[in-house]
């Protein structure tokens, strides 16, 4: 019988035996780059979808001893500390003794604390986890700076005995919706998981990454200063991101960290979207895309080398941001190089976009200029240039 249960073993040992390659991976580069950050993130699904292997998986690719506490089965005292009388009280107060996991963590100096099934935690416990989460207090102990946090929980809807997240503590979060992705759950189940990268952080760019950061944020809030803090209505919302001047500063460093580390769009929307709330967060990747605009100032001094965005609704902002710049500062000379740059525009990138540009840059012509001879490259616009006495006659 012994002998069978050595060869389970063995088999068990087989099963477990897993290797990991580098995948694309938004929400896994996201987690990384919130933990790279030092943010505290709580991940949000439902049961069964890996959250857990996430968490444990990131551990092990950052080289982090992983410490997990399933909140819902501690209590307050757990977290803020327990009572210990000492020789004299009057003198010396009552100190905080910490539990055990947190000593474990100072002891190591590093490591993944792991909060899970926080959405089952009651309010006291809930109350009790907001110095640990934001100040890193355990008791009379604090967590050393190498402690990052991340925290799991199941909606509400399929939790057991769920309560909502407290609007102080879902505050201090970075919320992120995990979501199994097939291809990765049937190559996982073959033995290959994806391995979660901490980012590469460009020294000779951090400056300019806290700066980009600092003025995205403050110049979209200067312009919608309703945003700086606005509490959900709704206990359920409360539960989850939203814009307060805490969340904002958390919004501030996750930006400076993905400029730094130049990473997709697709992997900082959620973060940004996941600290501030959807609708603030999808307003301030909107002005961050702005930024990234080229001036158009520099295309109209250079427009035969004009490097225009890709993507078509920056591309259509380009453009506009050109013709507006001549309409604010007409001149002939001006005036031709917008038309160079939509030939650079033509050259490059869909003609369905020039629509607009060429007709209001088509009406910006003062009497006596010269017609340039680009305009007839846009077939879209030369019914429209007749019209305005543009072209000559016969083209």
């Amino acid at each position: 019988m012994s002998s069978q249960l050595h060869v389970a073993s063995d088999l068990i040992s087989l099963l477990s035996a897993t290797s990991t390659e580098t995948r694309a991976d938004p929400q896994l580069a996201a987690l990384a780059l919130a933990v790279a950050a030092d943010v505290p993130v709580l991940l949000w699904g439902e049961p069964g979808i890996g959250k857990t292997s996430a968490i444990t998986q990131l551990a092990d690719s950052f080289d982090l001893p992983l410490t997990t506490v399933i909140a819902s089965v501690h209590e307050p005292s757990d977290f803020n500390g327990l009572p210990v009388v000492g020789d004299d009280p009057a003198r010396q107060g009552v100190p905080m003794a910490p539990p055990d996991w947190a000593v474990r963590l100072v002891r190591e100096g590093r490591g993944l604390l792991f909060l899970d099934e926080l959405s089952t935690a009651p309010p006291a416990v809930q109350a009790g986890l907001l110095r640990v989460v934001l100040e890193r207090q355990v008791g009379a102990l604090r967590l050393p700076d190498g402690v990052r946090i991340v925290a799991a929980a199941n909606p509400r809807s399929s939790s057991a005995d769920g309560w909502e997240l407290s609007a102080p503590l879902a505050n201090r979060f970075v919320h992120l919706t995990w979501r199994h992705d097939d291809d990765v759950v049937v190559r996982g189940l073959g033995g290959t998981w994806p391995r979660a990268v901490l980012p590469r952080l460009d020294q000779e760019r951090l400056g300019d990454a806290v700066a980009i950061a600092r003025r995205a944020v403050c110049t979209f809030l200067e312009a919608r200063p309703a945003l700086i803090h606005q509490l959900p209505t709704t206990e359920t919302r409360r539960g989850g991101a939203w814009p307060s001047p805490r969340s904002w500063e958390t919004a501030v460093r996750l930006i400076a960290f993905a400029t730094a580390a130049d990473v997709d769009r697709d992997v900082l929307a959620p973060l940004v979207k996941g600290t501030v709330g959807d609708g603030p967060g999808f307003e301030l990747l909107a002005a961050l895309d702005r930024m990234d605009l080229p001036d158009p100032e520099d295309l109209l001094a250079d427009p035969t080398s004009a490097v225009l965005p890709d993507r078509g609704d920056l591309r259509q902002a380009t453009l506009d941001a050109v013709v507006l710049a001549v309409k604010k500062r007409p001149d002939q000379d001006r005036w031709h190089a917008a038309w160079a740059v939509l030939v650079r525009a033509l050259e490059t990138g869909s003609p369905d976009l020039l629509v607009t540009p060429v007709m209001t840059l088509s009406a910006l012509r003062e009497p006596g200029w010269d017609v340039p001879a680009e305009i007839e490259r846009f077939a879209v616009a030369v019914p429209l240039g007749k019209r305005a006495g543009m072209l000559p006659a016969g083209a």
